[in-house]
């Protein structure tokens, strides 16, 4: 009897009907132990298998010759393994050797099955996609001026928006300004507050409408979110009244999203809402799946997937579009410097490849995690409280602009970094 005779009773016998789980009974499963183990004896003793005993108990050496799905039917492949209780290991005479991993030996185990488990190396290769990394030394794009409220200086940034020009749009705080900063200029322009004129408090977040051609401004001193025409600086209009906002994002339908400090949960605003619809948190303080403790930042993919900053409890969530509760994507270890924790995380967003960058404020860090990994790595920063330009103090927002080049504002130390990619 061949091999592919024996491989083709394998395949009728494995794709008989297939039922759920619990509508198999002991006979069923008797009767399919039985062919399995008849057929087994059969392949054991093909007359293109040869076995003989090693001097180790338990191991057979055997010599397979055969066709694997993996190559075309013109290309056959001459095949040797060492079979044991602990692992398969195989070399392929003519293409490259590999290494397959410990696969527990029964005898009623089809061979061929465990030696079809192994896909070639080539393919995992192909779907491997580079990383972006970055210059490790920052280059200052606004402020770094020392603390003040002049042109060229900037008192306790928080976040920074960045145009298709590469200018840099900066709230900031403690000056109750929003600050536009042109590329390679030295010194801002004042854009919002600043004036009694149209007076902001603290503002913490900003981002941009490009359908309205209007800034949207996290006000939170005055407890609201506004409107900000670009056009016309004395325009403004409130959007969202009495709530301690801190982050505000906005998805690609225009509906607006805000996360509550004070209150635990995130919403979402359509035009014309008043109390807006809970789509995160909003099960008092806590660090449960359906819980937040003082959600900051706040960031939306393409496919409404919220990524929050849930600063008290040292992770970031992610919640799925109507979810219920969300799932932890980076940190969750408690407080602490591994590369598993972070420390009162503040500005996250993430890249076209879905990895995920979170301002690590107590770290003095900006770490990457890609979703199910047990662990970040440190992308800049991660050198100490500092103000080189290797260092960071306190970072708080994030942003990429048009060119993939990371941005970071170096709160403590009144600064825009700007962190260059690099070619792999």
């Amino acid at each position: 009897m061949s091999v592919i005779n024996n491989d083709d009773r394998f395949i009728e016998l494995s794709s008989f009907e297939i039922r759920e789980e619990d509508e198999f009974n002991e006979i069923d499963l008797n009767n399919f132990q039985l062919k399995l183990t008849q057929i087994t004896e059969e392949f054991l003793q093909s007359s293109n298998i040869s076995i003989k005993e090693d001097s180790q108990e338990f191991i057979k050496k055997i010599s397979i010759i055969s066709s694997f799905d993996s190559y075309q039917s013109n290309h056959p492949t001459t095949s040797t393994a060492t079979v044991s209780k602990n692992s398969i290991t195989t070399s392929y005479k003519n293409y490259f050797p590999i290494s397959i991993p410990a696969i527990p030996w029964n005898p009623i185990t089809p061979l061929y099955k465990m030696l079809n488990q192994y896909q070639p190396p080539i393919k995992q290769k192909e779907i491997q996609t580079k990383e972006n990394q970055f210059q490790q030394f920052a280059i200052t794009v606004a402020g770094g001026n020392g603390q003040g409220n002049e042109l060229n200086q900037l008192y306790w940034p928080q976040e920074i928006f960045i145009d298709n020009d590469k200018s840099i749009y900066v709230a900031d705080y403690e000056n109750h300004r929003i600050v536009k900063w042109k590329l390679n200029s030295s010194t801002g322009q004042i854009i919002a507050g600043g004036n009694q004129n149209n007076p902001l408090n603290y503002p913490r977040d900003i981002i941009f409408d490009s359908e309205i051609n209007s800034f949207i401004i996290s006000d939170k001193g005055n407890k609201r979110v506004i409107l900000y025409s670009d056009r016309n600086q004395t325009d403004q209009q409130i959007l969202v009244s009495n709530i301690d906002c801190f982050g505000i994002t906005i998805d690609q339908n225009g509906f607006i999203y805000v996360s509550d400090f004070e209150n635990h949960e995130v919403r979402r605003w359509k035009q014309g809402d008043v109390t807006g619809e809970l789509v995160a948190g909003g099960n008092g303080k806590g660090d449960q799946l359906n819980q937040l403790n003082g959600p900051s930042f706040i960031f939306i993919d393409k496919d409404y997937s919220l990524y929050i900053s849930d600063r008290e409890n040292h992770r970031v969530m992610k919640w799925g579009k109507d979810a219920k509760e969300g799932i932890v994507v980076v940190g969750g270890n408690g407080y602490g410097n591994s590369l598993k924790q972070l420390s009162h995380p503040r500005g996250v967003i993430v890249d076209h490849l879905g990895q995920i960058y979170v301002a690590d404020q107590g770290n003095h860090r900006v770490m990457r995690w890609c979703e199910g990994n047990d662990e970040g790595e440190i992308v800049v920063g991660g050198n100490g409280n500092g103000n080189q330009s290797d260092q960071l103090n306190g970072p708080a927002g994030l942003s990429f602009d048009n060119e993939e080049n990371l941005y970071v504002v170096d709160q403590g130390n009144h600064r825009i970094q700007k962190y260059e990619k690099t070619l792999n």
